[in-house]
């Protein structure tokens, strides 16, 4: 406060505190300040009550997109083949009190979860792989999705797999995004404690958008343990989670809206191939000479001429300037704004692989960060709480026998993989590879699991093939040893002759 605000403040006081706001607000952003070119738009609510208000139509929108644009539903497949891929492989990693894994145990673990992840839904319907591909595109497109899991002797249910456990699968329908209850926790459908931890979910019986039989819309109760809540979210504490389309669906639709128009307007164009120009005194469709109305067929067919054509007419053709040639800059400019919003790469959305390699390059690993952290989440939050109830299950039911030297503790470690990153070069990328495996930078094992691939087995196949090879009197280049590079041997030489004259 200044000597003339001071002055002021003794005689008016609230003059002078409105001469100290408005002088603050004056030194405040400019982006917070309304002006006739720029339009203060804001938003106090909360994560929750925004998508209380938006989350359901969000949903239902961003699944029209996908069931009726080419270019959405390429999106999604596009972010769940780098998410998830063929497969998450997983790598037991159970280790004994020296530290070491204990390949015994690790064994057992994995075979046992290859043959549970033939059958571990309750329908029986899909593999384990095919269970996470769903749940992934749910996770996108509907923002959410909900994992049941079963574990132990169930009335009614039939376990596919030796290990007891299965799991059901939920779209974000299912989870009534209006059930609320303040004195029992309730925020739309999840039950909380007094902390905000989920300790229940309130489901459906049925799906609410089953049109051909009677819906019960009663909820049951499933305790917050026998969850996996996936959810895309983007505010502290939000409940419920919003499609990964929200921030882009107007601008597929606008490119859905221009590319229909541009598809019509060339259908038109096309089938428009001529007209014939009339003297004023013609337009009425009657001859002046004879007052008889004119009637005439034409007959279009190749190289023909008109040579019927009446006093004063003239043949005009109709040239078609469709699609605009402005469509490919604009649709591609679009996308690029569709694929920045959906942490998804143009190249693979718009299916255009023009460019160097370096630029290829270059997408490809800004793109990877990407799908690393989306692929992160999904397995810490979906495939890691899965597998550890899958191994507390198969100890509990007897179906592994553990040795005596395993560390307890160590039961449930593993490593999970999902896609590996493409080889645009593979040459270079195979030479790279080997130089850091030869000055220690990476070890063979780093190598084979960034190319999707699992050690043990590789080494197992390894050493099975060269055992055969051996037997056979087979011999390959990659059993030989690898010649000595001249330009190593002229740099030896040179370091041998310094080290005699020395």
């Amino acid at each position: 406060m200044n000597v003339i605000d001071k002055l002021i403040s003794a005689t008016f006081p609230s003059w002078a505190m409105k001469r100290v706001q408005a002088r603050l607000m004056m030194r405040a952003y400019e982006a917070a300040k309304p002006t006739r070119l720029h339009r203060l738009t804001q938003d106090r609510g909360s994560g929750d009550s925004v998508v209380a208000r938006a989350g359901d139509q969000l949903r239902v929108q961003a699944r029209y997109l996908e069931e009726n644009h080419d270019l959405a539903n390429g999106i999604l497949d596009v972010l769940v083949n780098n998410i998830v891929g063929v497969n998450i492989a997983v790598e037991p990693q159970v280790k004994n009190r020296q530290g070491n894994l204990d390949p015994q145990a690790n064994s057992q673990l994995l075979n046992l979860f290859r043959e549970w992840m033939l059958s571990p839904d309750v329908t029986g319907e899909y593999h384990w792989n095919k269970v996470c591909r769903l749940a992934c595109r749910a996770w996108l497109r509907d923002g959410e999705v909900l994992l049941h899991i079963l574990e132990g002797n169930i009335r009614g249910l039939t376990h596919s797999a030796g290990v007891p456990l299965s799991v059901e699968l939920f779209e974000a329908d299912f989870l009534p995004l209006d059930l609320n209850d303040e004195k029992k926790r309730l925020v739309q459908g999840v039950e909380k404690d007094r902390w905000g931890r989920p300790r229940a979910y309130h489901v459906y019986q049925k799906h609410p958008g089953n049109d051909i039989i009677l819906i019960n819309h009663d909820t049951r109760r499933i305790n917050a343990d026998n969850i996996i809540h996936l959810k895309v979210t983007k505010r502290i504490r939000q409940t419920r989670g919003v499609s990964v389309f929200a921030s882009v669906l107007t601008r597929l639709d606008d490119i859905k809206q221009y590319e229909e128009s541009e598809r019509t307007a060339a259908r038109v164009a096309a089938a428009m191939t001529g007209f014939i120009k009339k003297p004023l005194e013609s337009l009425a469709g009657i001859d002046p000479t004879t007052n008889e109305i004119m009637e005439r067929q034409f007959e279009m067919r190749p190289g023909m001429f008109f040579d019927n054509l009446r006093p004063g007419e003239e043949l005009g053709v109709v040239q078609s300037n469709r699609p605009s040639a402005l469509l490919n800059d604009f649709r591609n400019a679009m996308l690029r704004a569709v694929a920045s919003g959906t942490s998804s790469s143009f190249s693979s959305i718009s299916k255009d692989y023009n460019g160097t390699y370096s630029a290829q390059r270059q997408e490809l690993v800004e793109q990877s960060v990407h799908y690393a952290v989306l692929r992160d989440e999904f397995i810490e939050q979906f495939s890691r709480p899965v597998w550890r109830r899958f191994v507390r299950m198969a100890v509990a039911s007897g179906l592994v026998t553990l040795p005596k030297s395993v560390d307890i503790n160590t039961i449930d470690h593993a490593d999970f993989r999902g896609p590996a990153i493409p080889w645009i070069d593979p040459q270079k990328e195979t030479r790279a590879d080997t130089e850091s495996v030869l000055a220690g930078f990476k070890s063979r094992s780093q190598v084979i699991r960034e190319r999707g691939g699992n050690p043990s087995d590789v080494t197992e196949q390894i050493a099975a093939e060269r055992q055969k090879d051996t037997k056979l009197d087979l011999a390959f280049s990659s059993t030989q040893p690898a010649a000595p590079d001249p330009s190593d041997m002229a740099t030896d030489a040179v370091a041998n002759d310094a080290n005699t004259t020395s």
